[in-house]
């Protein structure tokens, strides 16, 4: 208890022993320590090396300023064509997966890429991007009211955000005057309390209400312009997961402390607590206005139904924590991701999972399904899952035949977070890496890229799907403008 807990991740606090995160700690202070005597020796020669480096640097700024000007502006397109060419090669590979005679899938068939067809991903333009500054703490979640214009963003200083998004493009006018925001505090007084991060936020259907759930256990319910309506208080432990039934009558908690709660809207107060899994909730998902999934560290889904004692259904077959579950968008498959490298599509109608998808070679950290097939707005579309991985790669997968379509191999570092646009045609990535990318969905290629300056945990597309949020570690919230 007296050590210090800012060495330590959230995640290291539910997955180590006592000893374990002592010993992390003793083993980073000691780095910590070694590091600054290094460091002090270190600056002092080089400040005198620096002021050497600065006169060097200015002889060759000035050679090279004379050089350019030289060039003709011609010869510099073409050599920065050519670098582009050079450091996007390697980003831009797919491979594509072509079933065996048998209907299984067996190795990676690479898709054949001719130089000529390889697109640069165009980087988006500064001018199309808005920057949202005011967070002092990395940023863990951001959602899109569904209502249009209004963007909620969670993060570690113990706030959430509510930004006012105008309409049309970035650029016009927005970069010049502060954006309006209205500030959510989740504490009273001093607002260095590590134990009030905003972990997870969801909006209700109509975007009337901002649900958020925080380090410190409590969840609260806001209004869109940032008054706290209720704060719903019964768990004892950090709560993960949080989401709206789609009547907004109820909203489901998941919780470190191993439970789920349903809480009653009107009531302020809560239904009914979910106690089956014998190791934290990571993850709650709705199937529809009375029934859910939750998933745990136990490796196991339950499927409850409000009212009913006992899980309705226990889908077992994970070997390692289960990440996110996520219904499709009948309700009628649940899928899965887990820390043994696999994804799973459940059925209720059978105890065994339907398909093993495995092809990912770490964690898989998240899934979406895309809001296209039967039921959804873009009926005449296929119906497909997306599983982002600490591989780097996100996959694409046929659900029907449980194969996969597409491997994007784009990203150098754990992928955290992907969302399809409204329409299903574009998948938007975000990565330890620093870059968001939006790939298309058929062609299974990256369309457009913006690199910041922190890993991204969190990607969201606005309701008309034409932009898109980003939210980093260096403590900002990115709202791009997408354009094909």
């Amino acid at each position: 208890m007296d050590d210090d807990f800012s060495f330590l991740q959230p995640l290291d606090l539910i997955t180590k022993d006592a000893y374990q995160l002592q010993k992390m700690v003793r083993e980073k202070k000691d780095r910590m320590n070694a590091a600054n005597q290094k460091n002090e020796s270190k600056e002092e020669s080089e400040r005198e090396n620096a002021r050497e480096v600065e006169e060097e640097r200015r002889d060759r700024e000035k050679e090279e300023e004379e050089d350019r000007e030289d060039k003709s502006h011609k010869e510099r397109e073409q050599e920065i064509g050519k670098e582009n060419e050079e450091t996007h090669e390697d980003h831009n590979e797919i491979e594509k997966m072509e079933p065996e005679e048998n209907g299984t899938c067996g190795g990676a068939e690479p898709m054949e890429i001719t130089p000529s067809s390889i697109s640069l991903p165009s980087e988006i333009p500064s001018s199309d991007v808005t920057i949202l500054e005011g967070h002092t703490s990395e940023v863990f979640a951001c959602a899109w009211s569904p209502s249009g214009s209004l963007l909620a963003s969670g993060s570690g200083d113990s706030t959430a955000r509510i930004w006012t998004i105008a309409d049309g493009g970035c650029g016009s006018g927005m970069q010049n005057e502060p954006a309006n925001v209205a500030v959510l505090k989740h504490f009273k007084g001093r607002a260095n309390e590590k134990s009030k991060d905003v972990t997870t936020l969801d909006w209700n259907g109509d975007g009337t209400l901002l649900a958020t759930g925080s380090y410190d256990g409590q969840a609260r319910i806001w209004s869109r312009d940032g008054e706290l309506r209720t704060t719903l208080i019964k768990h004892k432990g950090p709560i993960f997961s949080l989401k709206w039934n789609k009547k907004g009558d109820y909203l489901l908690s998941g919780s470190v402390d191993k439970t789920a709660i349903v809480w009653d809207i009107k009531s302020g107060e809560w239904k009914q607590q979910f106690e089956f899994h014998s190791a934290p909730t990571l993850d709650v998902d709705w199937r529809n206005n009375v029934s859910f999934a939750t998933c745990s560290t136990d490796t196991l889904i339950h499927v409850c139904k409000v009212g009913e004692n006992q899980p309705i259904k226990t889908f077992s077959g994970h070997q390692g924590e289960v990440n996110a579950i996520k219904w499709d968008p009948t309700g009628s498959l649940l899928a899965s991701c887990s820390d043994d490298y696999t994804a799973k599509i459940w059925s209720t109608k059978q105890d065994k999972y339907l398909h093993d998808l495995k092809e990912h070679v770490k964690e898989i950290y998240t899934i979406r399904w895309s809001p296209t097939g039967p039921g959804t707005n873009n009926p005449n579309q296929q119906l497909v899952l997306a599983s982002a991985s600490f591989d780097s790669t996100i996959k694409l997968w046929d659900v029907e035949l449980g194969r996969l379509l597409y491997s994007f191999n784009g990203h150098r570092d754990p992928v955290y977070s992907v969302a399809f646009s409204p329409d299903g045609e574009y998948l938007a990535s975000g990565s330890m890496d620093k870059c968001m990318h939006i790939w298309s969905v058929k062609e299974g290629k990256i369309v457009k890229t913006y690199t910041g300056n922190g890993g991204i945990f969190e990607v969201c597309w606005n309701k008309e799907g034409d932009k898109v949020a980003a939210c980093f570690a260096n403590n900002v919230v990115c709202v791009v403008d997408f354009r094909m």
